[in-house]
């Protein structure tokens, strides 16, 4: 990807009020990500994006939802949005720059990971390699994480391989502030 503009040109400010407003909800106070200036381009796609994007506290924890999302993007390839997460969330999540580095370039099985931790990276694995969880697998996530849990790791899989689409597919440039992929890519 060239990164050197987007294929569809984001929003520039002054933002419509009720734009405004969202991304004042979501961004607290920092200017507001090309991909969601981008989105917002379609008051449409933007409504939906938003009803289903998951932003909101759910029943992870933060170290768990991060490991999803970074996981999920580092396999669709999305630099994009793993560098903007890496960022923003690694340290609040506990996250170690090996385990970074991890969800990138190392199996589900790396020792940097704990067990519940190794079954989730399996399960995004699985999810993004053919769509489904086979009963071993599911059952290995189950001994780890509850109904609720489980149901939310399944939406933020689908949901961030959206937004790897959106932000592939659209060339969108790496945000100044993101982390980038570390050198070597996963096999």
């Amino acid at each position: 990807m060239s990164h050197a503009a987007p294929r569809i040109a984001p929003l520039d400010p002054p933002y419509a009020p009720e734009v405004q407003g969202s991304f004042d909800a979501i961004m607290k106070g920092r200017d507001p990500l090309i991909l969601f200036r981008t989105v917002a381009t379609s008051a449409r796609a933007w409504t939906k994006f938003r009803a289903g994007s998951l932003l909101d506290r759910g029943p992870l924890s933060l170290r768990d939802r991060e490991i999803v999302i970074d996981r999920t993007t580092a396999l669709a390839n999305c630099e994009y949005e793993w560098g903007v997460h890496v960022a923003i969330y690694a340290k609040p999540a506990d996250l170690t720059d090996a385990q970074v580095a991890a969800t990138r370039n190392a199996p589900s099985t790396a020792s940097c990971w704990s067990e519940a931790e190794q079954a989730l990276i399996a399960a995004v694995d699985a999810l993004h390699h053919r769509a489904t969880l086979n009963q071993a697998e599911f059952d290995r996530l189950h001994a780890h994480y509850d109904d609720a849990q489980i149901l939310e790791i399944l939406m933020l899989c689908g949901f961030y391989r959206t937004v790897s689409y959106i932000a592939n597919a659209l060339d969108l440039p790496l945000e100044p502030m993101a982390q980038r992929f570390p050198a070597s890519a996963p096999s």
